[in-house]
């Protein structure tokens, strides 16, 4: 993708970058000389942030950390390939996402695990004709934005609680009839303060380096725990095997029915949220190149489809991720790399992983749920009816569930404005869905990039 770059001075202390050291044309945005050392060091601080976030996340898929690991180190090959060809965007990275973790754990609970592989799979192809027809334009239309917003406080709330369980939790063999021994007390102490000083950190250097407060987090922990004891993450050394994606031979129709509409939701939701990322890279983009959402699309199926074959999950270009690797330095794609890298190591040597207390992973899950849930302060601009939905839509996923409370959500978003036109505007039904129609064609090819 063409673009022509200015002279301009970079912030947070970085030096001036001027075109003529940014050279734009075919594999720019995927590898540059002059960037390597910059390129690689952001790489490594990401993919060393990246580490216990995708853990949490496996974890809360009901999937094997491993396999989660695997998925982020394909979809940052894949990623840094695409960037050679059909670049979407610069310095994004991809990785397991916090917003479908409990989607995917949903799958797990009413599929099976054996039979992810082959949702993975239709998910990828759905998103893959959403990408031959570029409909991802139509997607921010038709659902509107604080609805996906909604769904994401439902989700983060469901991560915040999920993770606080750890806040307390101590060894088993220091477990007594007493609940609230002393033990669990000073668990639940070291906990406070390991949450409050990833908080304070995390305010202090959000907006220059937003890794410390993971490395002083995880550090911190590991350090501690020589001398307390505090339980430790478990990572279970599974193999990982490629096969062909199909579904067992227990399934029925009408599984295979609900799989469909199950996938739908879960590759529109990705979709949705790649497209959101996208926009929020854009403006934190040094050199303010423009992004692609329907090349990063290209990226995100094939990286699913690929990851079907070894019954890994679904990925895209998280934010904070993304936001550590601009701050760290990062002007190319082959930061992405470097962020692979990273996490094979760590896949490849999974016993490392065994030092990370729970607490630690705790504190950076309930944070993470929580920005997740503050999301909805963004709905206050669209209006109080936006507000009221989201609130709406969050509730219904956190107590119905993800994908029951998603449809009825759309649904009263439907019948609302069905209702508005048809007594405000007194208009008759046929021409309110010929509206509908007319308004969601005008609005999507003014969202043409």
């Amino acid at each position: 993708m063409a673009t022509q770059i200015e002279s301009k001075p970079l912030t947070d202390g970085q030096p001036d970058v001027a075109e003529s050291a940014a050279p734009v044309g075919a594999g720019s945005a995927a590898f540059q000389s002059q960037y390597f050392l910059r390129d690689t060091a952001a790489g490594v601080i990401t993919g060393a942030m990246a580490i216990p976030l995708s853990i949490g996340i496996a974890i809360m898929s009901d999937y094997p950390i491993k396999v989660g690991l695997a998925t982020v180190v394909f979809a940052c090959l894949v990623g840094w390939i695409n960037a050679w060809f059909k670049p979407g965007n610069y310095i994004g990275t991809p990785g397991i996402a916090a917003g479908l973790a409990p989607v995917l754990a949903l799958g797990v609970a009413t599929f099976g695990i054996q039979n992810m592989a082959f949702c993975i799979l239709l998910t990828a192809i759905m998103q893959a004709i959403i990408w031959k027809f570029n409909w991802q334009r139509f997607l921010l239309v038709a659902v509107p934005v604080y609805l996906v917003e909604g769904l994401l406080a439902g989700i983060g709330l469901k991560i915040l609680l999920k993770f606080s369980e750890f806040t307390y939790e101590i060894p088993a063999e220091l477990v007594t009839e007493t609940f609230w021994n002393a033990t669990r007390i000073q668990m639940v102490a070291i906990s406070a303060v390991g949450f409050g000083a990833f908080v304070f950190l995390f305010s202090k250097f959000k907006n220059t380096q937003p890794a410390i407060p993971y490395f002083a987090l995880i550090i911190g922990g590991v350090v501690l725990a020589q001398f307390v004891s505090v339980p430790m993450i478990s990572v279970e050394d599974v193999p990982l095997e490629l096969r062909l994606p199909l579904p067992t031979a227990d399934v029925t129709i009408m599984m295979l029915v609900y799989m469909f509409f199950f996938c739908a939701m879960l590759a529109i939701v990705d979709v949705i949220e790649q497209v959101m990322s996208n926009a929020a890279i854009e403006k934190i983009d040094p050199l303010k190149r423009k992004t692609n959402s329907n090349n990063s699309l290209l990226a995100i199926w094939i990286a699913n489809f690929g990851s079907s074959f070894f019954g890994g999950m679904t990925n895209l270009d998280g934010l904070a991720k993304s936001t550590t690797n601009k701050l760290a330095g990062a002007m190319t794609k082959f930061s992405v790399l470097i962020v692979g890298c990273v996490v094979c190591f760590f896949m490849l040597n999974t016993q490392f992983l065994d030092y990370l207390p729970k607490f630690a992973l705790a504190a950076i899950m309930m944070f993470t749920g929580y920005k997740m849930i503050a999301g909805l302060v963004h709905v206050t601009h669209y209006g109080p009816y936006a507000l009221m939905l989201a609130l709406f839509t969050g509730g219904l996923v956190y107590k119905v569930g993800i994908f029951e409370g998603m449809l009825i959500a759309m649904a009263v978003h439907g019948i609302i404005h069905f209702l508005v036109y048809t007594k405000h505007d007194n208009m008759p039904g046929k021409d309110v869905v010929k509206r509908y129609f007319d308004n969601l064609k005008r609005d999507s090819s003014s969202n043409l990039q």
